[in-house]
């Protein structure tokens, strides 16, 4: 497939195991994984991790909802390696755009990941906004606006034409639910795609017929039903 795959987390254990196996083409991470992971030190994390990690593209996103910290911040990440990308949400927490943040970051040579993005409006200002002397990924949340009851598709479709007028930048399908999302983006023409540890797992198990999936549904339920020592008849 020509789509690449980054792992989503912040589990540093996990990340090196789909990294060693040779799994994933890059990593992602946000604030609310570190805080799942229980991570303390977020730039003690993020040296450990392009340590460990120094040939893979990794994404590690600001904290400051301030525009003039975030902007601290991310030539903090800039300098941590040349794999690093440093994620901008495309507003702060007020409504405020990024976008003059992002030209500025973008002009002087940072690789950015612009994240939250979900509207076509969004994704042309970003590009807009952008540099094509420093890369950017376009962060389209797919998954959050089918969970809203949105259709993604045509919104992936545009967005795909929009970050392909511009050298050095690329779309990224961000919130993936499924294994089949690899494919519809692989289908799209999308440049990569987020996926957790759960979706990772299972794509492992790609590859297997409908008659074997049949089977080993049944023989699950089997199991369970031993297990359980469920009876209907006594």
């Amino acid at each position: 497939m020509n789509i690449k795959l980054y792992a989503d987390g912040a589990n540093i254990n996990d990340m090196l195991s789909v990294y060693k196996e040779g799994l994933v083409d890059g990593f992602t991470t946000n604030p609310s994984l570190m805080k799942k992971a229980g991570i303390k030190d977020y730039k003690e994390f993020a040296k450990n991790v392009v340590n460990e990690i120094p040939d893979l593209s990794i994404s590690f996103e600001v904290f400051s909802d301030d525009f003039e910290i975030m902007e601290k911040e991310a030539l903090i990440f800039k300098e941590f390696g040349e794999n690093v990308f440093v994620k901008i949400p495309i507003q702060n927490s007020k409504g405020e755009s990024s976008i003059p943040l992002i030209k500025k970051l973008s002009n002087e040579g940072v690789n950015l990941n612009i994240t939250a993005i979900y509207t076509i409006e969004q994704v042309k200002e970003t590009v807009e906004a952008v540099s094509e002397n420093a890369k950017t990924y376009v962060s389209v949340f797919a998954g959050r606006l089918a969970d809203a009851g949105i259709d993604p598709i045509p919104v992936i479709k545009e967005s795909v034409e929009i970050c392909h007028s511009k050298k050095n930048v690329e779309l990224l399908w961000a919130s993936t639910r499924e294994v089949f999302n690899i494919f519809e983006a692989e289908r799209l023409g999308v440049d990569i795609i987020t996926v957790p540890d759960d979706i990772i797992n299972k794509y492992k198990k790609v590859g297997k017929t409908p008659e074997q999936l049949s089977l080993d549904t049944v023989v699950t339920f089997a199991n369970d039903i031993q297990e359980l020592g469920y009876s209907i008849i006594d």
